[in-house]
C-alpha cells in the first residue's frame, strides 16, 4: 500500500495462529501417536479468526535435550485443519510452523510435549 504519494509504503499482513496437540499422552515406545492443529488467520470482516485452508506448514520435534528438526510437512484442510501421525520413539516436543504468505504472517505453534515409555 502506497501512502502520501509515494512517500512511504506499509506492509499490512493479517495475523495467524496456529495450535497442536500430540496424542496419546504417555506415548508408548513403537505405537502411532497423532498431532493434530488448526491454522486460523485474522478475518477482518468479521473480526474473528477463520481456518486458513491449502497452506504448507511444516511438523518439527526436538528430542529432549535437542533442538528442532523437520519431521514431514503437510497442507492445511478444511477450516484449517491439521492432521498426520508419526511413530513415538523417544520422548520429546512436537510444534507446526508455517511460513506465512504475502498477506499473512509467519507463525510458530506452542510446542507439546510428549514423554514416550
Amino acid at each position: 500500500m502506497t501512502m502520501w504519494g509515494g512517500l512511504a509504503s506499509v506492509e499490512v499482513r493479517r495475523a495467524a495462529r496456529l495450535t497442536v496437540n500430540a496424542a496419546p499422552e504417555p506415548a508408548v515406545k513403537g505405537r502411532t501417536l497423532t498431532v493434530k492443529g488448526k491454522l486460523t488467520r485474522a478475518a477482518w470482516e468479521t473480526r474473528t479468526y477463520a481456518g486458513y485452508r491449502g497452506r504448507k506448514v511444516v511438523l518439527q520435534f526436538k528430542a529432549d535435550g535437542g533442538s528442532y528438526a523437520d519431521v514431514k510437512s503437510l497442507t492445511s484442510g478444511t477450516g484449517g485443519a491439521l492432521s498426520t501421525t508419526v511413530k513415538a520413539t523417544r520422548s520429546g516436543t512436537y510444534r507446526f510452523v508455517f511460513a506465512g504468505t504475502p498477506t499473512t504472517g509467519a507463525k510458530t505453534s506452542a510446542g507439546d510435549h510428549v514423554t514416550v515409555r
